[in-house]
């Protein structure tokens, strides 16, 4: 038996190459969700501390820490996306293409 190389719709396969903006996308991407991880556990040992002492100042750190939990994960969101996309993962979608103004409105219907 032998093996099927071509065909019609055989195409050209780009070989795959080392890329390096692709790691750095990678490990920021992984770093932001580590510190978001560390913000959520910060965020809650001050939201206990604030809610049995009374503090002002862990109430206080509680809402910093929520923020950069917030911030950190919508970076990962964000990386993550732009790695997908660098990976091929996404469809670019064409518009259409922009209506002739001078060409009738309607189909065939309305030129009856």
């Amino acid at each position: 038996m032998t093996a099927v190389t071509g065909g019609k719709r055989a195409g050209d396969r780009a070989k795959a190459t080392f890329r390096p903006a692709l790691l750095l996308i990678a490990f920021g991407a992984t770093a932001s969700i580590v510190a978001w991880g560390y913000l959520v556990v910060a965020a809650i040992d001050f939201g206990a501390t604030a809610r049995h002492d009374g503090k002002g100042s862990a109430w206080a750190f509680m809402g910093i820490a929520s923020l950069g939990a917030m911030l950190c994960l919508f970076l990962t969101f964000m990386l993550a996306i732009r790695l997908s996309r660098a990976l091929g993962a996404g469809t670019h979608h064409e518009p259409r293409p922009q209506r002739d103004p001078a060409a009738p409105k309607g189909g065939k219907r309305a030129a009856r």
